[in-house]
């Protein structure tokens, strides 16, 4: 059998072409992702080009013969984005260097501003009477710029920065206005100082950066949440394998050295480090991990068995099918990666009003500039307008909309169990129409339990049960609790386990081992009994999550279809979907599968929130249009999640689509007001009713307002 028979469409690579991997620090945006992926699909030979914003990481794939890294990194210079080959620690290193830059920008304007107030307070308690002398307003303003044009300079260097990459790339983002919007107010204040004129906005344009870089780190802190779930899946396999020599002695081997017809050892106990054939050797495969099967299965030789799943118990010899890079885990990680760019092409309100935002603003400044001057105004008193209306309608507002709310609703469901990483979790949360479970640990708790336990039979098998490792035998010694274990313990691979209990032979596995030719009946089993006497039963089950039926109740009252997808068996599928009320289900679902029917679901137009715990699962989660993982779930599938739910109860999904439509609510009323405050404010000060220091104030006013309205995210109805 063809490992691709055994897992269809995961471990098939493209060897006619060469995959490319970036590291571009410049990408922040939407329009960023879009100019670099077609600039990149503009060059010959380039199949495809994703960006990730997530992690800053740019996949080029590109067909034999085709540009080399150098070419491709010349062009991504040539579009505005200086790149380097990536690096996992240079990224994570690159965006500590992001935050920590962010911090320091925030706290010089945040002393710059306070410092600065202290010097034009009293230029401005003029306003009621207080009139100081020339000699004084001079003295106050030179202060205050000394003070304030630095901390100024210093603390927008990441909007200029962005500002000038952004016009050396021929297009215009928000950071545009606003660099010009400060660099302008400096400049006008500098003047008036120097000529001393009337008025200094030094500490305008100081506090003004403090807003704006208060929102822009909560979206750093909010995007530094997702991690990559593609390494976490990696780590599942194992970093060093037994391989056999030609003496057939077993030689400790890096993971990366094996490669396809090597001969391995793996130990009860290790995980299968590469995709394998069984040549010899028994032992029962805990595949859980993989497929959500609750119950090991048996493999023996000519069998294949995946990276990933865990023998546990007997010794056996394979055969290597593939190397590590070409196994089914590395093909599911690479499965997530892609799922994880896909999801990234989500496109935020802030960043589509940024389209309209940017020329309109421009525009408006430059027609009150040369409309003032044309109708009799001297240039100071025009600029001094244009520049008015750069601050009075600058973003704050519109950038603080949604990470105000985001974070509101992020704290809202971290109170209520629910931990959000992603920033734009919450938005497409609000959006899903169909949601997805998988059986194992989701609807169902995950752990085998004892059915029906009779007190003295568990005593009785207890003994045994404490000397195995396998899943229901730890089942069966939890119910008993702490105690003695059996004498001459000796387990038989994939059957069970035997020793001696009170001086006679006993057995608890299989109903073979036990000499019983009974089927089974239709639930995971194992049996006990002494050597001649009566062989007695345990059945065991994942009992269903108390909350599970009135978690489905709730979310299709809110207008949401639900289904089941599981790797389980069929039958164990049907008992959950009948008991929690869910009519479409489907068993024995492979990984590959799974993503292909949320990707099936998505092109008919359901918004897919996948909800599941498993390795198997991690694709599906990457590949929704949201995802949520319980707290118990493999740490990959929590990373590949966009929300992660502690405790035992699954109410925590629907809590999450509440809050979650609420966040919308809230960032749309926000956006609602924020244009209705630059409707009001943008005409106020191309009339020349207010002045620059007013339109700070009015713009900070408008941030407030955003802020407050925020906090009402997630309320109780």
């Amino acid at each position: 059998m063809a490992l691709t028979d055994t897992f269809p469409g995961l471990v098939a690579r493209e060897t006619s072409s060469t995959r490319f991997d970036f590291l571009v620090p410049g990408a922040r945006c939407a329009a960023c992702m879009g100019k670099i992926e077609r600039g990149l699909m503009d060059l010959p030979r380039v199949a495809s080009a994703r960006v990730n914003l997530t992690n800053r990481k740019l996949s080029v794939e590109v067909q034999r013969p085709g540009p080399d890294a150098q070419t491709l990194i010349q062009a991504l210079a040539r579009l505005g984005y200086p790149a380097t080959p990536f690096d996992p620690g240079e990224a994570a290193a690159a965006h500590d260097a992001e935050g920590r830059a962010l911090i320091l920008a925030m706290a010089v304007a945040a002393f710059g501003a306070m410092n600065a107030m202290m010097f034009s307070v009293p230029l401005w308690a003029g306003l009621f009477g207080q009139e100081l002398g020339p000699a004084t307003r001079t003295l106050m303003m030179w202060f205050s710029g000394i003070v304030g044009a630095p901390c100024a300079l210093f603390a927008g260097r990441p909007f200029f920065r962005s500002a000038w990459r952004s016009l050396r790339a021929g297009r215009a983002n928000m950071d545009v206005p606003i660099s010009v919007g400060v660099l302008l107010t400096l400049a006008i204040s500098l003047s008036e100082t120097i000529l001393r004129g009337r008025d200094a906005y030094f500490d305008a344009a100081v506090s003004l950066l403090f807003l704006l870089l208060i929102g822009r780190w909560l979206d750093h802190q909010l995007r530094a949440r997702a991690h990559s779930a593609a390494a976490d899946l990696l780590a599942l396999q194992a970093t060093v394998a037994t391989r056999l020599d030609a003496h057939d002695h077993p030689v400790e081997t890096p993971i990366k050295a094996i490669a396809a017809g090597d001969r391995l050892i793996v130990r009860p106990g290790d995980r299968i480090p590469v995709d394998c054939r069984v040549t010899s050797g028994a032992s029962d495969i805990d595949n859980s991990l993989l497929t959500g099967e609750s119950a090991a299965i048996r493999v023996g030789p000519g069998q294949v068995c995946r990276a990933g799943a865990l023998s546990l118990s007997g010794l056996l010899r394979v055969t290597a099918l593939a190397r590590a890079e070409d196994s089914a885990l590395a093909a599911i990680a690479r499965l997530v990666e892609a799922g994880g760019q896909a999801k990234s092409r989500y496109v935020r309100l802030a960043d589509k009003a940024a389209v309209v935002y940017v020329p309109v603003v421009h525009t408006l400044a430059a027609l009150t500039f040369a409309g003032g001057w044309a109708l009799g105004l001297g240039p100071r008193e025009a600029l001094i307008r244009a520049v008015a209306v750069l601050i009075i309608t600058c973003p704050c507002a519109l950038g603080l909309a949604v990470p105000a709310v985001q974070i509101t609703a992020s704290a809202r469901l971290f109170r209520k169990g629910v931990l959000v990483k992603s920033g734009a979790a919450l938005e497409r949360l609000a959006e899903v129409t169909h949601v997805i479970f998988d059986k194992t640990g989701v609807l169902t708790e995950g752990r085998p339990r004892l059915i029906d336990p009779v007190e003295a039979l568990v005593e009785m098998a207890a003994p045994l049960a404490r000397a195995s490792r396998h899943p229901l035998s730890r089942a069966l010694a939890s119910e008993a609790g702490d105690g003695p274990i059996a004498d001459g313990i000796t387990e038989h691979h994939g059957e069970g386990v035997e020793g001696i209990i009170d001086g006679r032979r006993a057995r608890l596995g299989r109903a073979s081992f036990l000499g019983l030719a009974g089927e089974r009946h239709g639930e995971t089993e194992l049996w006990f009994g002494f050597d001649g006497d009566k062989r007695y039963r345990f059945r065991f089950s994942d009992r269903v999550r108390p909350d599970a039926a009135a978690t489905i109740r709730a979310l299709k009252a809110r207008g949401l279809t639900v289904e089941i997808l599981s790797g389980d068996v069929p039958d164990a599928v049907k008992s959950v979907a009948d008991a929690v009320g869910i009519a479409d289900w489907q068993g024995a679902v492979l990984p590959a599968d799974k993503l292909a029917a949320v990707e099936a679901r998505s092109r008919s137009g359901s918004r897919v929130l996948m909800v599941g715990d498993g390795l198997n699962d991690t694709a599906a989660l990457a590949g929704a249009h949201a995802a949520m993982a319980p707290g118990t779930a493999l740490d990959a599938s929590q990373n590949a999640a966009d929300l992660v739910f502690t405790g035992d109860g699954l109410m925590a999904v629907t809590e999450a689509l509440d809050v979650a439509r609420s966040a919308r609510k809230r960032a749309l009323e926000n956006f609602g007001f924020a244009a209705l405050y630059n409707a009001v404010a943008a005409p106020a000060a191309m009339l020349g009713l207010v002045n620059p220091f007013i339109a700070a104030l009015a713009m900070s006013g408008s941030s407030l307002v955003v802020t407050l309205n925020a906090l009402r995210t997630g309320r109780a109805r």
